[in-house]
């Protein structure tokens, strides 16, 4: 029997599923973990608890499903939209916008609760386009701060035609031809132009000398110029413009490559309602109607709802086009990234131009880059990286370019912890940027995932997150110099289902007193107290409290309050989290089978922490010893926040896998940077 010393320096593998305990010689194994569990894995390999998720307010009904979507309208004015059915309220910086004070500002909506997760959503300045297959598209504007309006597209001329023009032919001592008109109203932006009016027309002969047509029209409310147009081998070609409510056309020859617009009907009843939009070269695209589920439409350049063409085709008319492929699969997704991206339920398309550096509707070019399939949650961008859920399977994704194969690959990135996915399915995604690179999911099974996720560096490690009751939606926005992780999460509350909005907590925080590690938790500051209440949200339920920093006996709210054993001016109160972390079977190069068939114990462990407290340790869950911290604190003061190597005598227990497990159940912070075992190993 020998012992020896074994150094795990990273964690950044994430967790890894017990399928992969045999692949030693995969690189990710020698930092991954067989268990993280509310622990979050750190870029640069270590792992910390993750903080907790602070209380912000119950949803407007309980008893339905709601969703989280954010909105930033600067980098310092940003809010997550709770979605509910008939509704839409605003949460920033942890509470609630209030039209009053204790009444939440919202504005109603048409959507149901079956239907909320299956909107698709894009933002552009203050303006929130969101579609769904059974509604037509809508716009969330933000006018003012409480001032929210919700609208139905009009994909129509933003200005009206002008009525039928009188035509007066003067001059003429003949009717030989018969000359036809047609006018267009000019709105103000000199971009927008009407449809064309109803034609007129007047018989002559403008090859006479002294021969004219006077062409005439009302004025239209909110146009500043007019077009005129004559009609020449069966298109009206363009003859000139004007502020005023006529013109002289004395033999005009029509410019036929500049033509009316013609406005096309597109979304305007059930089955021709979008399910997919986003933005690509200054156009807003959709695709994905129930009728044409293989289409995308494509508004005029530099404009939001023009639908308009003319005939000829010009470069910057609105696009119209069908993907034609193997299967009739609806549009699930537009991506915009250095290309146009696709995704429908069994391919994913790329949307270049041909012979041209931007895309028009003559240039136009689609080809397919794999057959995998997309499920219908929105995915995210990482970088220049796609991540998406894919179609079957609950597996996620990963869609880049890449210059060997000349187009996109996609790879799946929950090979390594599939049991994190199978039989599961992921129902909403949102991605953190700061302070760590973190893409969070909303599993079936209502935990929490996040992916800790660099792909320029080969980083991508899955942790994954519970809480005394379901998450159901998440969504980020930054909030100072952080993204902040919003949640709906469903709590048993007194024996009442209930669900609450709530916000993970900052864990960059200075001094012990400030570390928030409790669930739907709340803060109290101020004189120092020994009731705390306004804990209604907690009713009956059994919670944690760090006072001052320091840890104090679990108490059972009641009437809304807790009692202190102590009086307090820094309090948290909230759920417990239970963190546990667990290595992976040890393999040690100590003979040809790398030390498997062999009996384990590990003695002691090393655990380099960083600002940690409340460490508890073992071979297993069942057999957990405390790593004791005090040192010179005073008695009553709660010990200090550790960042050392930390030796811990191990209960014995002699196994095949010479794991080690470490559990944070306190509501205090543990980083752990790297962990060295002692481990006697049997003949």
């Amino acid at each position: 029997m020998a012992n020896i010393r074994i150094l795990q320096r990273s964690f950044a593998g994430g967790e890894v599923s017990p399928e992969m305990f045999g692949r030693i010689d995969d690189a990710k194994y020698q930092a991954g973990l067989a268990k993280c569990r509310n622990f979050i894995t750190k870029v640069q390999g270590p792992a910390e608890n993750r903080p907790g998720f602070a209380f912000v307010r119950e949803v407007k009904d309980s008893t339905k499903r709601a969703r989280l979507i954010p909105f930033t309208f600067s980098t310092t004015q940003t809010m997550v939209i709770e979605l509910g059915a008939g509704y839409f309220r605003f949460h920033t910086q942890g509470g609630t916008l209030e039209a009053s004070p204790g009444t939440p500002y919202e504005i109603s909506n048409p959507y149901a609760e079956a239907d909320l997760l299956d909107i698709h959503y894009v933002q552009s300045a203050d303006v929130l386009t969101l579609v769904h297959p059974n509604y037509a598209p809508r716009e969330l504007r933000r006018v003012g701060a409480t001032n929210w309006t919700l609208i139905t597209i009009s994909f129509s001329s933003p200005i009206s035609a002008p009525g039928a023009p009188t035509i007066t032919a003067t001059g003429h001592s003949a009717v030989k031809y018969t000359y036809y008109y047609v006018v267009t109203a000019v709105a103000a932006d000199g971009v927008s132009e009407s449809a064309a009016s109803s034609q007129g027309s007047a018989g002559g002969n403008l090859f006479e000398t002294g021969a004219i047509v006077t062409v005439s029209w009302a004025a239209v409310s909110g146009a500043t110029r007019y077009n005129v147009y004559k009609l020449q081998g069966g298109l009206y070609g363009y003859i000139g413009q004007t502020t005023g409510t006529s013109i002289i056309d004395d033999n005009i020859a029509p410019d036929l490559s500049k033509t009316p617009p013609t406005y096309e009907t597109v979304f305007n009843g059930a089955g021709d309602y979008p399910a997919a939009v986003s933005y690509f070269e200054q156009r807003r695209s959709f695709a994905g109607t129930t009728n044409k589920p293989q289409n995308i439409w494509m508004t005029r350049s530099g404009t939001e709802s023009d639908m308009s063409y003319s005939l000829p085709i010009k470069d910057d008319d609105r696009i119209s086009f069908r993907v034609a492929a193997r299967e009739a699969n609806t549009i699930r997704h537009i991506v915009p990234l250095s290309q146009l991206l696709l995704l429908t339920s069994s391919a994913e398309w790329r949307v270049t131009s041909v012979n041209s550096d931007a895309i028009t509707p003559t240039s136009i070019s689609v080809k397919p880059q794999s057959y995998v399939g997309a499920s219908n949650v929105q995915p995210v961008i990482v970088n220049n990286t796609l991540l998406y859920s894919a179609a079957r399977g609950g597996h996620i994704r990963e869609l880049g370019y890449n210059w060997q194969a000349n187009g996109f690959i996609t790879g799946d990135l929950s090979l390594r912890a599939p049991h994190l996915f199978d039989n599961y399915e992921i129902v909403d995604m949102a991605y953190s940027k700061a302070p760590q690179p973190i893409v969070w999911m909303v599993s079936s099974v209502g935990k929490l995932l996040g992916l800790t996720y660099v792909p320029e560096q080969q980083i991508g490690a899955w942790h994954q997150h519970d809480t005394d009751g379901t998450f159901e939606s998440c969504a980020v926005v930054a909030e100072g110099s952080e993204d902040v992780l919003y949640c709906i999460v469903r709590r048993t509350i007194n024996g009442s289902s209930k669900r609450y909005v709530e916000r993970m907590a900052s864990r960059q925080f200075v001094d012990a007193e400030d570390a928030f590690f409790v669930d739907s938790g709340l803060t109290y500051s101020g004189p120092a107290v020994t009731t705390i209440s306004g804990l209604g949200h907690l009713e009956g339920k059994t919670v944690s409290i760090l006072a001052d920093g320091a840890v104090r006996p679990q108490r059972v709210v009641t009437s809304g309050s807790i009692e202190l054993d102590n009086e307090a001016s820094v309090v948290h109160v909230g759920l417990p989290i239970t963190a546990d972390l667990q290595t992976l079977p040890v393999a040690m190069a100590i003979d040809n089978g790398f030390g498997q068939g062999r009996f384990k114990n590990v003695n002691k462990a090393w655990l380099r922490v960083h600002r940690s407290s409340g460490i508890f340790i073992g071979p297993d869950s069942d057999k957990l010893t405390e790593a004791k911290q005090r040192t010179t604190e005073p008695y009553g003061s709660p010990p200090a926040l550790k960042s050392e190597e930390i030796q811990v005598m191990l209960t014995p227990s002699w196994a095949d896998s010479g794991q080690v497990f470490v559990r944070q159940s306190d509501p205090l912070p543990l980083t752990v940077v790297s962990m060295t075992a002692e481990v006697a190993v049997g003949g």
